[in-house]
Order: structure tokens, then C-alpha cells, then sequence
């Protein structure tokens, strides 16, 4: 069976700038073996699939698949899904705002010009991390242990530990050796700078993420509940993979929701046969 198909680069208004991914549209009748099946063909972080909500809150529900198993949530396949379907004829149901509905629950997208933005969910873990772990996490990175300033469980979904350096150069400079850890690294840049952060992000067994929703989400949320931010502000990342993703981080003054924000570009619109 042909189905209407994207392949869609997200956190970017420049083609094959940003972190890509593949989505599905029309998914119904596709088992789960057989979507786990297409996203390993695929071979991109992540590949979506679009069904129809089971919940009458939701615009429509989707199902996030790595090249080996099924997310709860991640944030770079909600805006680039929700980017998809929009442009294949998506009308929500409320005006400006779309509701996701996905592994972890109801996610609120929000319509800015030619941004999309989603409200970070809530953590599944947060919290500080045991020295024993940091010390792990340390050797990892490369670094010292002194190196790390803080840290933070910040999972959302895929599993995150957030580490803050000392600055953007010092986590660019980083080559980490494999772990099993989901490891997020940011480092601010000087005052002044177009971007307030870089951030990179680490995970087994593929390495570094170009561009990562879920991770920004989770980090803002620890850095501006710390005092270490303030929004809005722009988050760099993809920088070391010759990529220019940006990550646009706004919080709500009237109820202090973190919406995590970019643009995303169709780089290819046809049909596959699923």
C-alpha cells in the first residue's frame, strides 16, 4: 500500500542543516513489527508514524521508533511530525495550538509564524546525580570530574543526564568515548553571543544526536528552575557535525511552561509503499 511520506529537517530553516526525519502519514493497519522494520530501513535517528488520536483532545497521535525501539517522546520528531502534517492538510482543532498525542501522553504545539514550539513535558526523572555516577559520566565525556560545574537527571522520555560545563568551547572541544549513559552536555557562550548555549548530546549505541528536542526541553527547564538562564534564549547545537541547529527556548510568565521552539524544511515529499 502506497502512504503519503516525508523525509523532513528539523530545528533548522536551512535544508540539511538541522537533524532529519522520516514520517509516515496515513499509518493505519501498520503493525508495530513492521514500523520498527521501516525506521531501521530508514536508518535515521528517529521515523514517525501518523494514526488517528484515540482521544477526542488530540489532533492526532503518533508513534516515535529509533532504528532499534519505540520512544515515549522525543522533541525533534514532535515538530517535525507535527511540521508534516500540517503541511499535508492538518487543521487542528484549536486555532495556533496542535495536541500531539504520542507515548507519554497529550503534547501541546503551538504555531508561531514559520516556528513551531511544544511545551516540555514533565520529568520522568529529575534530580541530582551520585558522585559514583558522575565520576562514570566524567570519564566518558574525557574531562576530569572537576569539570563538570552541575548535573541533572533530565529525563524526559529517552533517558537524559544533563551535564553543564565550564563554557560552549569546552563542550565543543569534547570526544567522548562510548557509554551507557544518555548523555546531554551544555556550556554557556560569552555575553553577547547570537546563541546563549551549546549543547551536544551523547547516546548508545549511535553516538551524537545532530539536534535534540527532548534534551533542550529538559535542560531548560533545569536551567531556568536553577537560575542558570533566563528566557527567551537560543540553544546551538549540531555545531561539531557541521550542522547549525538552533533551539529556540521561551517560558510563559503566567503559568512558567517551557516551550521548546524551531522551524522545520520538507527536503523530500512523496509516497512510500508500506
Amino acid at each position: 500500500m502506497m502512504r503519503d511520506f516525508r523525509q523532513v529537517d528539523v530545528f533548522t530553516d536551512t535544508p540539511y542543516l538541522g537533524n532529519p526525519l522520516a514520517v509516515v502519514l496515513g499509518a493505519e493497519g501498520l503493525s508495530t513489527e513492521e514500523m520498527q522494520r521501516f525506521a531501521n530501513w530508514t536508518n535515521l535517528s528517529e521515523t514517525t508514524f501518523v494514526l488517528p488520536p484515540t482521544t477526542p483532545e488530540a489532533d492526532y497521535r503518533v508513534r516515535i521508533f529509533t532504528t532499534a525501539t519505540e520512544l515515549p517522546f522525543a522533541g525533534h520528531p514532535t515538530i517535525g511530525t507535527c511540521h508534516a502534517w500540517l503541511e499535508a492538510g492538518g487543521r487542528p482543532a484549536s486555532d495556533g495550538v496542535v495536541v500531539q498525542e504520542c507515548g507519554i501522553g497529550l503534547v501541546k504545539v503551538k504555531q508561531d509564524g514559520a516556528s513551531l514550539a511544544f511545551a516540555a513535558p514533565p520529568l520522568l526523572r529529575g534530580g541530582p546525580v551520585d558522585e559514583a555516577e558522575l565520576t562514570r559520566i566524567a570519564a566518558a565525556l574525557g574531562v576530569e570530574r572537576p569539570a563538570i560545574v552541575d548535573a541533572q537527571w533530565a529525563d524526559n522520555g529517552p533517558g537524559w543526564v544533563a551535564v553543564l560545563l565550564g563554557s560552549a568551547e569546552e563542550v565543543l572541544a569534547l570526544r567522548p568515548a562510548p557509554s551507557d549513559y544518555k548523555i546531554g552536555v551544555v556550556g554557556p557562550h560569552p555575553d553577547g553571543s547570537p546563541n546563549a548555549f551549546e549543547v551536544r548530546a551523547f547516546f548508545p549505541p549511535e553516538g551524537e544526536d545532530p539536534v535534540t528536542g527532548s534534551l533542550n526541553a529538559s535542560v531548560a527547564q533545569w536551567l531556568l528552575g536553577s537560575g542558570r538562564a533566563s528566557a527567551p534564549y537560543v540553544a546551538a547545537q549540531g555545531t561539531v557535525l557541521g550542522r547549525q541547529g538552533r533551539v529556540l527556548i521561551s517560558r510563559d510568565d503566567h503559568d512558567g511552561t517551557v516551550w521548546v521552539g524551531g522551524s522545520a524544511v520538507t527536503c523530500v515529499n512523496g509516497t512510500v509503499a508500506l
